[in-house]
């Protein structure tokens, strides 16, 4: 049964709205077939199966291979759906996510380049049936670590070969380091994803869910193979040089470290509920300032986050920044319509010579040019939602020594450094990043029904 301190929004709204749309009376209609059919007597495995495949896929296939996933992922959450039997609850961030989805479909049809805008709003769909599939799934904690692992044990892959990479060295795919800089010759991993940036953001959630196995996993080998991943996925997102993922971990690490100190109160004394967060702090600027010393490449590369226009990068995404607020006063409300095609072809019409872009390199900006002001509303919506209900239902969780709050301090964890990087890249379009923020977003938005630690007492999480 549904526990009451972890509410969703109000059953009798839904249920009116079951009741009284047209789109609400389409849930169920198959289910008097559920009730008989061999097929959905494992929905689950079938749906934890999907999830997996997409994961899998994303760092190592064309990316057409893990939209024929995502496809068989959307599908398969519509058929539940359809021979749906029981009143599942939906929360904030769920209504969120719809209105966010009508925006852009709005958005479509007002489009200036409706049939591009239109590719868009098909991947930006499937984005969101992910979502809703993988919060439908993760509602039980066995797929659901059946589902983290199989990411981290794919990202520990990735990542051991980005290590690799550093190792024996490798010639960069594109210039991404700036030719003048002293640094032109230095070594940017990649691994299977060919490109730095979109290494380090797929590498940020391995981070976070890494702390939630080291902490949550019980046995000795459990814990050192959460703690080698750990280890792995930091080292291959430094070699990447990449300063968006450089600030993304530490956005990471800084949740973990407020969250973990409301986590443990109970277990500090006077003096580290006082001091911890200040010391913790300062050591870090510590090993930071001392790694400036020592290492040059480091050092060059942390002064060029100052460098405002003198640093290459810098230069060319305030320019690229700057078109884009122009494209974004002539399309304030509903925007140019989703996807890069679209803004592949508007934006030349902005930019300034020789500054050419396939995308804003801020993933707030996009959402605004793509979708208007009223979709970046919406966007901040789901963002605001999700913190609040992680919030609450960490609060509650602490209260009954749930270790389901700790799936919750991972997924903010991870959520924040996406969100950070996304500042300055916008390779969060990517399936590979895209899939990983929606199954984030999923973990907070899932409806929780099972105590964990019981779980665990019965079984190991993990074969």
């Amino acid at each position: 049964m549904q526990s009451a301190d972890y509410s969703p929004v109000s059953s009798s709204f839904w249920l009116s709205w079951r009741k009284n749309s047209w789109v609400g009376k389409l849930i169920g209609i198959l289910s008097p077939w559920q009730q008989e059919s061999y097929l959905l007597a494992y929905s689950e495995p079938i749906a934890t199966i999907l999830v997996c495949l997409v994961i899998i896929a994303s760092p190592f296939a064309e990316n057409s291979l893990v939209g024929i996933f995502l496809v068989a992922a959307g599908g398969f959450w519509l058929l539940l759906t359809l021979a749906e039997t029981k009143n599942n609850q939906i929360t904030a961030i769920h209504l969120w996510v719809f209105a966010y989805f009508l925006i852009g479909v709005v958005a479509t049809a007002f489009s200036p380049l409706k049939l591009a805008a239109l590719v868009g709003l098909v991947k930006f769909t499937l984005y969101l049936l992910f979502f809703c599939l993988c919060a439908r799934i993760l509602a039980s904690p066995r797929y659901g670590w059946w589902i983290i692992t199989v990411y981290l044990l794919v990202a520990l892959i990735v990542s051991a070969y980005g290590i690799r990479q550093k190792l024996i060295g490798v010639k960069p795919l594109a210039t991404w380091n700036d030719p003048t800089s002293p640094l032109a010759e230095q070594t940017r991993v990649y691994s299977f994803l060919g490109n730095p940036n979109l290494l380090a953001s797929y590498l940020i959630p391995a981070v976070a869910f890494s702390v939630l196995a080291l902490v949550v996993w019980k046995t000795a080998a459990q814990k050192l193979l959460a703690a080698f991943c750990l280890l792995m996925n930091v080292s291959c997102i430094y070699y990447t040089g990449s300063r968006g993922g450089w600030l993304g971990l530490v956005a990471t690490a800084v949740v973990f470290l407020l969250a973990f100190k409301f986590w443990f109160s109970r277990y500090l004394s006077p003096f580290w509920r006082k001091w911890l967060i200040p010391i913790a702090l300062a050591g870090f600027l510590i090993i930071v300032g001392m790694g400036m010393v020592f290492n040059e490449p480091l050092r060059l590369r942390i002064l060029s986050l100052f460098a405002w226009r003198g640093d290459s990068s810098n230069n060319f995404r305030i320019n690229v920044w700057m078109a884009a607020f122009r494209m974004l006063k002539d399309y304030f409300w509903l925007g140019i319509g989703l996807g890069n095609k679209v803004f592949n072809q508007i934006y030349p019409l902005y930019m300034q010579t020789k500054f050419t872009a396939l995308s804003t390199y801020c993933i707030f900006l996009e959402v605004a040019i793509e979708t208007g002001i009223i979709g970046f509303v919406a966007f901040m919506g789901i963002i605001v939602s999700t913190v609040k209900r992680g919030i609450g239902l960490l609060q509650q969780m602490k209260a009954k020594q749930d270790l389901q709050g700790i799936w919750i301090i991972a997924a903010l964890a991870a959520m924040a450094g996406l969100a950070t990087q996304g500042l300055f890249d916008t390779v969060w379009y990517r399936p590979q990043v895209n899939t990983l923020w929606w199954l984030s977003v999923a973990v907070i938005a899932r409806v929780y029904s099972y105590s964990l630690p019981s779980l665990l007492h019965q079984k190991s999480h993990v074969s």
